[in-house]
């Protein structure tokens, strides 16, 4: 079945066009690089994996709960339209709700992708060449996989969110070569990872678990290697510099934070958009799911050297300044962990199930 066939209003035009500007950049320097983001590039390659085969997809997924979401963390949970709905209407909220975060994740990956192809193509220095290369790859596989569940197992897409879209439009007219990498890496990946985690860590459905946790484990790289080269350049760069990227940040977080009220999925139940847009925001499950989002962005803006006045007062009115001293290393070491521990437990099952099939196999043979 086609896409278009998919998606929850009318999406007549499958291809949108983003006008390029800036330079594409050759180094003829081959031996020299940063041994720190060599390495990284080398943990990119040998963490390469088939999305077809380490995610077990004979997993069944119930489209009217693929999260296992509980009825607490519904936006109309408690309000009089809540009230008038049956089970199986309730249902539906759930899938469209999934299908609409889901939908959003499918479409910043390719961002990501079309994004890291843009680096691999104006970033100046050869050692960056070589990892985004690798990231352009991981994007592709994260791409392929959220399509496949959103194709497979929910039977619905949302289109891209404005706000979202808005984001990708203005990192990728920028002409300056670092704006991809804050405008994907830090702020729609950083978000993107936010948002991941707290799936992957309260979902009890198998399937999306899988999914989230090896994603991010691949995200993780992603983030340390903007951090990486951010950090080198804007050490650089002058104060007038640095704040035309703080302003590109702020707008961007405003943006982003906008994004996950998912009004779309009201519209869609025939509530008004103001009256959607005043239920999203008095929910107090998204108010702490907004706030987390930025568990990510903070500490990494920090981090890179974009720490002006104006950018600490822009957070400290989001209520999320104090997040910029989160250990984000210790975050990303454990989705790390998370995922090569879901691997050892999932195989550790099978081979499990593998002795045992042998050993009857043979009690059957000795009973013969």
């Amino acid at each position: 079945m086609s896409t278009r066939d998919l998606y929850t209003r009318g999406q007549q035009d499958l291809v949108w066009q983003v006008p390029a500007t800036g330079s594409a950049r050759f180094s003829w320097e081959y031996d020299d690089g940063r041994e720190r983001l060599l390495n990284l590039y080398q943990k990119g390659k040998d963490k390469q994996w088939d999305g077809a085969k380490r995610i077990d997809w004979d997993l069944e997924v119930d489209p009217l709960d693929p999260l296992g979401t509980p009825d607490e963390a519904m936006t109309l949970y408690g309000t009089r339209h809540w009230d008038l709905m049956n089970a199986r209407e309730r249902g539906e909220l759930r899938k469209h709700y999934a299908s609409w975060q889901f939908s959003q994740f499918l479409h910043g990956e390719q961002g990501a992708m079309v994004c890291a192809a843009r680096i691999v193509e104006s970033v100046p220095d050869l050692d960056a060449k070589f990892y985004s290369a690798t990231q352009t790859m991981d994007e592709a596989r994260h791409a392929e996989i959220y399509g496949r569940f959103l194709h497979e197992k929910i039977g619905m897409l949302y289109p891209v969110n404005d706000n979202l879209q808005g984001l990708l439009g203005d990192t990728l007219r920028d002409s300056r070569w670092d704006m991809p990498y804050l405008g994907m890496q830090v702020l729609i990946e950083g978000l993107a990872l936010a948002a991941f985690g707290m799936i992957r860590d309260t979902t009890d459905k198998p399937l999306p678990k899988q999914i989230l946790a090896y994603v991010m484990q691949d995200e993780a790289r992603h983030v340390a290697f903007g951090r990486m080269a951010l950090r080198d350049y804007y050490r650089q760069l002058t104060d007038a510099e640095l704040r035309e990227r703080e302003e590109f940040v702020i707008e961007g977080c405003h943006l982003m934070r906008d994004r996950l009220r998912g009004v779309e999925v009201l519209e869609n139940f025939g509530i008004p958009k103001r009256e959607a847009e005043e239920l999203s925001e008095r929910s107090e499950y998204l108010q702490l799911f907004r706030r987390l989002l930025f568990s990510r962005i903070v500490p990494c803006v920090k981090d890179i050297g974009l720490w002006g006045e104006r950018l600490q007062r822009a957070y400290a009115d989001m209520g999320v300044f104090e997040m910029g001293d989160s250990n984000l290393d210790l975050l990303m070491a454990q989705d790390e962990e998370i995922a090569e521990k879901l691997d050892a437990e999932r195989f550790a099952a099978e081979e499990s199930q593998r002795v045992a099939e042998v050993d009857s196999t043979i009690a059957s043979g000795g009973a013969a």
